[in-house]
């Protein structure tokens, strides 16, 4: 698939953080792109050294500052945390170049569609494995389907090792964690988009080869809710066992408030301090190894009979190359979809987001075998309800 290299091959992944080293380690293997990584961290760049990748010490919220840097190269991966994703993609779309990104920023990337054709950039946006995968599996499905009636998205990230008192441990941003236990969670019910609260409709599930995992509603279906047609719809977060009734009782205590409070005289965040408390308990020590399990059903009917459609994923820790799961799940599938634009596969004008993709199956077919050349291996079954 690599045997010769992409006329496009200069390559910049703006971020060089958990998932933002391993795209740029994995895209430099090899020597199939020629790469760089922009970063504020001095630390997290100076990782690089003795690699053949190229490091640019930057603040990305400066637009001259990124575009300067952006000149240089020919397509992005767009990596920084999630508050400044959105304005960091609005400036890389002006330079009319690819891009692909998973900055899971809060604001809805349709916004930036018009600037992308008015520029000519082939833009994939959530191209990570949930909302990523998860999406591209889902309207792979229902395009082989007549109507659909269900999808349901199970997914977690989980330490592989089950310590108290969380027995979690956050393999991305823990604000965005606490942000998947506080935001309402949007679901599709009999055809229509409704709000429910997170945590919610809890349900026990056996996954093979971890064990019964509790799961909840969380908003993960972001574009999936109004681009796929179904009566119902929804993601759950997976956790282990215990996991929610812990959270609950943060929750309804008021940790997670953003109003201050009087304490000695002082005003203080609730949310602030239990941030401060629970970062350092979640964060993957060292040695501390990770897992990523997904499942992914679709139902409905074709040629008048009933289907299921299940993609199931398990994928642990890479002790070969010392990259976290969630990394890789999460990394690669951003990586395989820039590949995907570098060989000419799809490069369509516009604002994408990864269910667009998901409908060709050439596109599709072209990331799993991205992916399972990386040991990430989506198992697919079809069997009749």
């Amino acid at each position: 698939m690599h045997d010769s290299l992409p006329t496009n091959n200069h390559v910049l992944v703006l971020g060089a953080g958990l998932v933002g080293r391993p795209m740029a380690l994995d895209l430099a293997t090899n020597n199939e792109f020629r790469v760089g990584v922009a970063d504020f961290s001095e630390v997290k760049l100076q990782s690089f050294a003795g690699t053949n990748i190229s490091t640019h010490f930057a603040d990305l919220r400066e637009e001259a500052e990124l575009l300067a840097i952006a000149s240089g190269y020919d397509m992005f991966i767009n990596a920084v945390p999630g508050f400044m994703g959105f304005e960091t993609l609005r400036s890389l779309i002006t330079t009319g170049k690819p891009v692909v990104d998973i900055a899971f920023y809060p604001e809805n990337p349709f916004d930036l569609g018009n600037l992308a054709l008015q520029y000519g950039s082939c833009v994939i946006c959530d191209m990570g494995v949930a909302p990523g995968m998860s999406h591209l599996l889902t309207a792979y499905a229902v395009s082989k389907l007549e109507k659909v009636n269900k999808v349901l998205i199970y997914v977690g990230g989980l330490p592989k090792q089950r310590t108290y008192p969380w027995e979690y441990k956050a393999v991305f941003s823990p604000s965005d964690v606490i942000e998947e236990y506080t935001r309402p969670a949007r679901l599709v019910e009999n055809g229509k988009v409704v709000l429910k609260e997170a945590l919610s409709e809890a349900e026990l599930i056996d996954f093979d080869p971890v064990g019964t995992l509790e799961a909840f509603n969380s908003d993960g279906l972001r574009s999936l809710a109004y681009t796929i047609k179904a009566d119902y719809m929804a993601e759950k977060t997976l956790r282990y066992p215990g996991h929610i009734d812990k959270i609950n009782l943060l929750k309804k205590s008021g940790f997670f408030d953003e109003e201050p409070v009087i304490f000695n005289g002082q005003p203080i965040s609730p949310l602030a301090f239990t941030k401060q408390l629970l970062f350092p308990q979640w964060q993957l020590a060292q040695g501390e190894h990770d897992l990523t399990l997904m499942k992914i059903v679709v139902e409905g009917t074709e040629g008048g009979k009933q289907l299921r459609y299940e993609y199931d994923l398990y994928d642990e820790f890479h002790p070969a190359t010392g990259i976290h799961s969630m990394a890789r799940t999460t990394g690669y599938a951003a990586t395989a979809a820039l590949r995907m634009i570098a060989r000419g596969v799809f490069t369509t004008a516009g604002l994408h987001v990864p269910e667009f993709i998901g409908k060709d199956e050439k596109c599709v077919r072209f990331i799993l075998d991205v992916l399972r050349a990386r040991d990430v291996v989506y198992r697919e079954s079809v069997v009749d309800c």
